[in-house]
């Protein structure tokens, strides 16, 4: 099967927090957070290991975590897992195991440990962040993130972000964003969508040609078509979100030339590719009643059938006012009950974190959210890209 491609605009950046286009209403009335899942046994507390690998993550995603997590489930020993991969403090990926039991905490943590060690000693990382653009990047990241007050237990004596050694690991506390993510029912909704993200992503990893550029955001574009598709369905609500998830990113880094504008121009003129007709499909299958999913391609009818079901239950934890997320100002919790400002909330980060997990940079995500958009319009007006 040919790999889908997208015309890439411009040179990457690195991925971060993810866009929220809305600002929830305050409830007067606050629920409880009930569970997502079902009564079981519980398990034991989520473990974080931090490992510093500054090359591309793919080798250690495929050859170390993919068989990890795959013994341990076999053996009993995983309730859960997930990755993201973050540039604090250097390159490195966020591994998050979740132990079937209390019991299974120290045999889970020993196993990773030795895995990931066997795996630096074969394939470690050549590449070092002490110097060059992407040190510079990363303290361009350091500076816009983390304002002067909280960069202290990060920052060095010459008032630069510290660098771990490459191919290194840690053990770090595990802290869930209870307030992006809509509190502890909405952590355990996530961390269920986590893995199936992660899955997705290192079986592509795996199996297609991501290290090519273009097939590459190919990849992310059809993934974003799914997502948001699924998650909102009207036309004009979708295209002005993705026009919000775009500006996002031009607001967040404006001052810097992370985010490109007359490039994006070029890409989407010279794409040559009909993403308005690719995106009208990938919808009206996802919205079919008749099976539609069927219609597509193995890849992304998996997908799709996982993403309607995270819609339903996000929808249903809204309905049940058990989502409460922090205000925009950090001073209170606010309980969202109406799916039309919960569902754009969520879809924020978990679209987001998807591209994270394919590597996919805020540039990248920035113009695929552009081109996305200005096809949507321009195929729903009759204007054929």
């Amino acid at each position: 099967m040919t790999e889908p491609t997208v015309r890439p605009a411009a040179e990457p950046a690195a991925a971060t927090t993810a866009p929220v286009p809305t600002a929830p209403v305050s409830c007067e009335t606050g629920a409880d957070a009930r569970a997502v899942s079902g009564a079981g046994p519980t398990p034991g507390p989520w473990q974080a290991m931090h490992i510093f690998y500054a090359a591309n993550p793919q080798p250690l995603l495929v050859q170390c975590v993919r068989p990890l997590v795959q013994e341990l489930t076999d053996d009993g020993l995983l309730a859960g897992y997930f990755f993201i991969n973050y540039w604090l403090e250097g390159p490195h990926v966020r591994l998050r195991l979740r132990p079937t039991s209390e019991a299974a905490t120290e045999r889970v943590r020993a196993r990773a440990e030795a895995a990931v060690e066997a795996f630096l000693r074969i394939r470690p990382a050549l590449y070092q962040v002490d110097s060059g653009f992407l040190n510079d990047f990363y303290n361009a990241l350091f500076e816009i993130e983390f304002p002067e007050g909280e960069r202290g237990d990060f920052m060095n004596s010459d008032g630069r972000m510290n660098l771990r050694p490459n191919n290194s690991w840690s053990h770090e506390p595990y802290e869930p964003e209870y307030g992006k993510y809509g509190g502890p029912a909405g952590i355990e909704l996530a961390e269920w969508h986590f893995r199936h993200s992660s899955d997705l992503v290192i079986d592509a990893l795996r199996t297609k040609n991501l290290h090519l550029r273009t097939v590459l955001l190919g990849t992310s574009a059809q993934l974003m078509m799914v997502m948001s598709g699924c998650f909102l369905s009207a036309t004009e609500e979708l295209a002005q979100y993705l026009d919000s998830y775009h500006v996002f990113w031009h607001k967040a880094f404006s001052g810097t030339n992370f985010i490109g504008a007359k490039e994006y121009e070029e890409g989407y003129a010279a794409m040559g590719t009909d993403l308005g007709r690719r995106f009208a499909g990938i919808r009206a299958a996802a919205h079919s009643e008749a099976g539609g999913v069927e219609r597509l391609p193995g890849f992304l009818r998996g997908w799709a059938e996982h993403c309607a079901e995270l819609r339903q239950r996000a929808h249903d934890l809204a309905t049940g006012g058990d989502l409460v997320f922090r205000s925009w100002d950090g001073t209170r919790d606010e309980c969202v009950t109406d799916p039309a400002q919960a569902l754009p909330l969520l879809l924020s980060p978990y679209m987001h974190m998807t591209n994270n997990r394919l590597h996919v940079t805020i540039r990248d995500e920035a113009y695929l959210a552009y081109v996305l958009g200005r096809a949507l319009r321009e195929w729903t007006a009759g204007e054929r890209p």
